[in-house]
């Protein structure tokens, strides 16, 4: 049997773990290996992109892997038996020279040699050995040492394998190298130096593990950093959900309590018309009543001269009065008819947050005209105070005021402050595309487009600066083209919502254009300036409207009808009178409402989703609708 010196000397390691065999499997190519868990085998087959095959490290022949598995391979029977033996099997001293060896208890790494207790005694008392590497042979046979890769040369085992041919890729003797090796082909080094080289080549594979590992792992925290902010984005998305829906459902509350005042107050307007026409019937039937009783009288005693006169004039009022016609039932059912045809219609669009509004009826007003009443039903103290610059229907049914201290509030039907945004831009001018992104027009003159979730977009348009062209108005047509208006040079340039140059400008026909609008199914604009002013698509003017004393607001509503409030600022007056889109009056929605004199005197004027309409003066906010 094999000595365990002998088997040593041959090469029991893993060429990958570098410790003796354990769980040997063998490649096709005959190359063995260990299968550790985590190590040898098992971990080349994780490092190589085929996972069908398994590439040997030494002849680069590839493998199948049953099943991808690498517990499937071969084992290596012989090997695994021989190392069984290995593993149990006492090494004996190398040192003595009698026939029956003694076990050995150390080796040197230095000399190469196993020595028994006598043997390592001499050993450690001889001076040359005194720095030589002595470790126990417990410790090599539990492989927590690995003994010394210096071996004897099989051709002269005299003499150790201290050169290394780069061109074999083997360990040779001083002999071999010069007989064998020193042909074309092969480079001789020392082993020490080659194992130098091999070290530091290790180091520098190392660092480049540890820079990689490090880049890896900054990825990984990157991919970590941006799960959690997809995961922020969605918290928010849900909440923004949340606080929607419970916008939305306060809005449906208040428009369900609204449409119920609204039907109470035609309710009570009702009740009270056929409640006059009772309460008269009623005064009819008692005067008939008391008439009766006094005729009655003249039966109970004979009536003589003035009694008898009497008695005639009575019965003759009587019979007056019996010959009047019957009361008509028209006006009573008049009041049910017009009742009936009041009817609530649902708004069906998503944009619209209301239950619906109430229609189906008008009442004469000033001798002919059909417009029910407006009135004033909310009266609201803005948040920045002479500071309101511009006012726009935005998507959800809100309204947008736009403040040049900075920030656009967003106000309900209702009149309740929903929601402020961009608290840091310095809002003039403010439109909706069909998208729900707005375009902002801030005190410089720049245009500046945001998100529906009001994120600023890197959008730029080339407009021109205030000092060049002065202040004026914006409005977005049916097709997203944006209007950009300047006072002082009294022109309008059109952009289209991907920025950059304007596409088109046109004049404004003598005009300075403070306010500007543009219709929904039309190619025209309604401006204003002190006056309001009806263009076509190339700026020519159609029509002006002007009263004397009062300076006009406009808005174009929903139906491209155009409404007006006239005020009258010396005496804190408004009226708003509604037109065609052609600037031909329709009716009067409310005269003369006071709001008393505003030391600034600009106002903006413009119609809700649901209908209502909105006045902003600097300081206040009202919102009307028909009674």
């Amino acid at each position: 049997m094999a000595t365990f010196h002998q088997i040593s000397s041959q090469n029991l390691e893993c060429p990958i773990c570098l410790t003796l065999f354990n769980q040997l499997k063998s490649l096709s190519c005959s190359h063995t290996f260990c299968k550790k868990k985590k190590n040898c085998l098992h971990r080349m087959s994780q490092t190589q992109s085929d996972k069908e095959t398994i590439k040997c490290p030494i002849c680069s022949k590839g493998t199948p892997l049953p099943r991808g598995d690498v517990d499937k391979l071969q084992t290596n029977v012989l090997l695994s038996s021989l190392m069984d033996e290995v593993k149990i099997t006492c090494p004996t001293c190398t040192v003595c020279e009698m026939d029956d060896k003694s076990p050995a208890v150390c080796y040197c790494q230095d000399c190469g040699k196993y020595m028994c207790k006598a043997c390592e005694k001499s050993h450690s008392t001889w001076k040359p050995f005194f720095n030589h590497e002595v470790v126990s042979v417990s410790e090599v046979l539990s492989g927590k040492v690995q003994l010394n890769r210096r071996r004897k040369c099989k051709k002269h085992p005299n003499d150790d394998e201290e050169c290394f041919c780069t061109g074999c890729r083997e360990y040779v003797c001083s002999k071999c190298g010069m007989l064998k090796h020193s042909k074309a082909g092969h480079d001789i080094e020392e082993a020490a130096i080659y194992e130098e080289k091999l070290i530091e080549n290790i180091k520098e594979l190392k660092r480049g593990v540890k820079s990689k590992k490090t880049t890896i792992e900054n990825h990984i925290e990157f991919i970590e950093s941006q799960r959690n902010e997809i995961t922020t984005m969605f918290r928010k998305l849900n909440e923004d959900i949340d606080t929607t829906y419970e916008e939305y459902m306060q809005l449906l509350s208040d428009s369900r309590e609204e449409l119920k005042s609204r039907v109470k107050q035609w309710s009570e307007k009702f009740e009270k018309e056929l409640q006059v026409m009772e309460e008269e019937s009623r005064r009819t039937v008692s005067h008939m009543n008391a008439m009766e009783e006094l005729v009655t009288n003249g039966m109970k005693v004979p009536l003589e001269k003035n009694s008898l006169i009497a008695h005639d004039t009575l019965c003759e009022n009587l019979k007056s009065f019996l010959g009047r016609d019957d009361p008509d039932d028209k006006p009573p059912r008049g009041v049910t008819e017009r009742a009936q045809n009041i009817s609530l219609r649902r708004y069906e669009k998503v944009n619209e947050l209301c239950l619906g509004k109430l229609e189906g009826y008008t009442w004469d007003v000033q001798g002919g005209d059909v417009s029910p009443p407006w009135d004033v039903k909310a009266n609201v103290n803005l948040p920045s105070r002479t500071c309101m610059a511009c006012i726009s229907r935005s998507p959800g049914g809100k309204m947008a005021l736009g403040s040049y201290n900075g920030g656009i509030h967003l106000y309900s039907p209702y009149g309740k402050l929903q929601q402020t945004v961009l608290k840091n831009v310095s809002v003039w001018r403010i439109g909706f595309l069909s998208d729900g992104r707005s375009v902002v027009r801030d005190i410089n003159n720049k245009v500046l487009l945001y998100t529906p979730q009001w994120e600023k977009l890197d959008v730029t348009f080339e407009t021109i600066s205030i000092d060049e062209g002065g202040s004026g108005g914006l409005t977005v047509d049916r097709d997203d083209n944006i209007y950009v208006s300047y006072r002082k040079l009294m022109k309008i340039m059109v952009f289209t919502s991907q920025g950059g140059k304007a596409v088109r400008s046109m004049m404004c026909d003598g005009r300075r254009p403070w306010q500007l609008f543009s219709f929904n199914n039309m190619r025209k604009l309604i401006l204003q300036d002190s006056t309001v002013v009806c263009l076509d698509g190339k700026g020519k003017k159609e029509k002006v409207l002007k009263k004397e004393g009062m300076s006009a607001y406009p808005a174009v509503c929903r139906d491209d009808s155009v409404i007006v409030a006239w005020v009258k600022h010396d005496k804190g007056l408004f009226s708003i009178d509604r037109y065609t889109s052609d600037l031909k009056h329709m009716h009067n929605l409310i005269i003369d409402f006071s709001i008393g004199r505003e030391i600034l005197s600009w106002y903006y004027l413009q119609e809700f989703e649901s209908g209502e309409i909105a006045l902003c003066t600097p300081n206040r906010l009202y919102i009307l609708n028909a009674i």
